[in-house]
């Protein structure tokens, strides 16, 4: 695997496991380590408390948003960002890592290439595209309908609908200047994408416009007269200021944005567009990987799990070919729920089943746990079959044909437990780490929760045939991955090109094949992150159980991999290796016995 750049390859050797050099004086050695170390905690320090945009007490920031405020995306903002970020880089290029402590070593190799693809990102100018085929930047004023308890929430409520015109005429500047120089999502991707801000623009009334619906039932703990004073302030903000700044954006994306966007899906014809897709695999996979070999791996692959699939089809007797197997799968209505309830309970008993069996193969267990919730209907349509973090597992119930009961267990595995909701709040739970190290990175997070879905094999998840034959679909799925978004993005593939390699390929619905090849055109290189990253892992762990034989501890080794939290592929590497010269020894022995 190639590493993000010399200097992270050279760091991610010397990430774990390295001590002084031999010819150095203890004293002299801790003097120099004290010295780096300092001045590379100052360096993370100042830069973090500066991303999260100065924030003051109560929470507000006049970049990044926050308390009565959405954040600041102006081109001068966007230009001190990248103006910071590269100066941050000099100043870590002044830092030898061979003189920081172990722990520095690693967070050193996980924080340098955080900037990078955080200056990455600004001098691409990311930020004139702030939107994808599933979400856009006005979710940060949607979001803010939270659960409000007291006067001054509804009072920082009041204050962000009285700051969304500002905002959108911001992101609508960067977005004509994107308009202006072809750098925008690919128009097929964008058809239909405005019915969020629909659902807000066109109500009948300000009273009937989601934005107000926090004030409808206001808690019994705000007296009656703070009370009336707010719903006048909110009905006032939403009809004045919210209400007309959703109208203008709806026009502007049915009139301007959506006709004039770029009809090319092909991340290579856009502005610099060779480069920009190479900074999005280093982004999202922490390789650098190119995408002819990245496009390569995902044929291997492919056809490896193909061999698995038809291993299946023999198994369940079924006299045909893959493609008649395939139409079997998405047309027989015994693979399908009826109701919305009858999948999410489904999901829940999954869950619960993994639940019996986690101390078997994790010795640390997260203390957060998680609910399931069906995902909003106004993001359903063009939503994934799922999504999870701490405390959630989002299930899509969205048009239930395209749902399939086969493919459940391996979404829960995924999403749920041992995947994002389980790996996510581990690393929260290690309060003694920096912040940085909180930042998810795609090809770890994404690389796990693949691992997760493979990992029901030894679990006992899949109950039936066509269970596995699901989790091999999703497997074949991210492997094609690999295929169509290198294909679409360098290679010239059409739109209806993908879509047909997945459905030849992959087990998944009509519905699920043409939202995710909008996803992949319109997030060009995240897709590679999945499989890619989870190759890696089991890489890993068959060199540790090669290496370890009877000592190998596979709770162990999860947790080894586990506690890193995010971080790219090159320095979980060496913290397996730390984990083979150290006798296979986890971070919690007693856990893991």
């Amino acid at each position: 695997m190639r590493c993000w750049s010399a200097v992270v390859s050279n760091v991610a050797v010397l990430a774990i496991g390295l001590g002084m050099s031999q010819g150095m004086t203890h004293g002299a050695a801790h003097a120099q380590t004290t010295s780096a170390d300092d001045r590379f905690k100052q360096i993370y320090t100042r830069e973090w408390a500066w991303r999260q945009g100065g924030a003051s007490e109560d929470g507000e920031s006049p970049r990044r948003g926050g308390g009565g405020h959405l954040p600041k995306v102006d081109e001068a903002t966007q230009q001190a960002k990248l103006q910071y970020w590269e100066d941050v880089l000099k100043q870590l290029d002044t830092i030898n890592p061979s003189e920081l402590s172990e722990a520095n070593k690693v967070n050193y190799a996980v924080y340098r290439p955080q900037v990078v693809v955080l200056a990455n990102q600004q001098r691409f100018k990311d930020y004139q595209k702030p939107l994808n085929s599933d979400s856009g930047f006005w979710n940060a004023a949607l979001g803010g309908r939270r659960q409000m308890r007291s006067v001054r929430d509804y009072e920082n409520y009041i204050s962000m609908l009285n700051d969304i015109p500002r905002y959108f005429n911001e992101e609508m500047t960067n977005m004509r200047a994107g308009l202006k120089r072809g750098f925008t999502p690919a128009q097929v991707t964008l058809i239909g994408r405005e019915a969020p801000i629909a659902t807000v623009a066109e109500v009948k009334g300000p009273e009937q416009c989601p934005l107000y619906t926090p004030f409808k039932n206001m808690p019994a703990s705000i007296p009656a007269a703070d009370q009336e004073r707010l719903r006048a302030a909110g009905l006032k903000a939403v009809s004045e200021q919210a209400l007309p700044a959703f109208q203008t954006l709806l026009t502007f994306m049915r009139k301007e944005y959506i006709p004039g966007a770029r009809k090319e899906l092909a991340t290579w014809a856009m502005p610099d567009g060779k480069a920009y897709y190479q900074a999005k695999i280093l982004e999202f996979t922490t390789t650098t990987l190119t995408p002819a070999e990245i496009h390569q791996i995902g044929l291997d692959e492919g056809k490896k799990i193909h061999a698995e699939m038809l291993d299946v089809m023999k198994q369940v007797n079924f006299k045909g070919d893959l493609p008649a197997f395939l139409n079997f799968l998405r047309t027989d209505p015994q693979f399908y729920p009826k109701t919305a309830e009858q999948f999410l309970e489904r999901a829940a008993w999954i869950s619960k089943e993994f639940d019996g069996k986690s101390s078997q193969y994790f010795g640390y267990l997260p203390r957060q746990r998680f609910g399931i919730y069906p995902v909003p209907m106004d993001r359903a349509p063009f939503a994934p079959g799922g999504s999870g973090g701490p405390g959630g597992f989002n299930v899509n119930v969205y048009d239930l044909p395209s749902r399939p009961f086969y493919s459940l267990p391996a979404l829960t595995m995924h999403e749920a437990a041992p995947g994002h909701a389980f790996q996510m709040p581990i690393i929260t739970e290690h309060k003694e780490l920096p912040p940085f190290r909180r930042v998810y990175i795609s090809a770890y997070g994404e690389g796990w929760a693949l691992y997760c879905e493979r990992l029901g094999v030894e679990m006992g998840t899949y109950h039936t045939p066509y269970e596995t034959f699901g989790m091999l679909s999703y497997q074949a799925w991210r492997a094609a991955r690999l295929v169509v978004d290198t294909g679409m993005h360098t290679m010239g593939w059409t739109r209806e090109q993908s879509i047909q390699y997945l459905k030849d390929n992959t087990a998944l619905s009509q519905h699920e094949i043409e939202t995710e090849t909008d996803r992949y055109i319109a997030y060009p290189g995240q897709a590679l992150s999945y499989y890619l990253g989870e190759r890696e892992i089991w890489t890993l762990r068959h060199k540790a159980e090669a290496a370890l034989g009877d000592k190998f501890n596979l709770r162990a080794f999860h947790d080894s991999v586990l506690e890193m939290g995010s971080v790219p592929l090159s320095v979980l590497d060496a913290r397996i290796d730390r984990f083979i010269k150290e006798g296979g020894v986890g971070p919690y022995p007693d856990l893991e016995r």
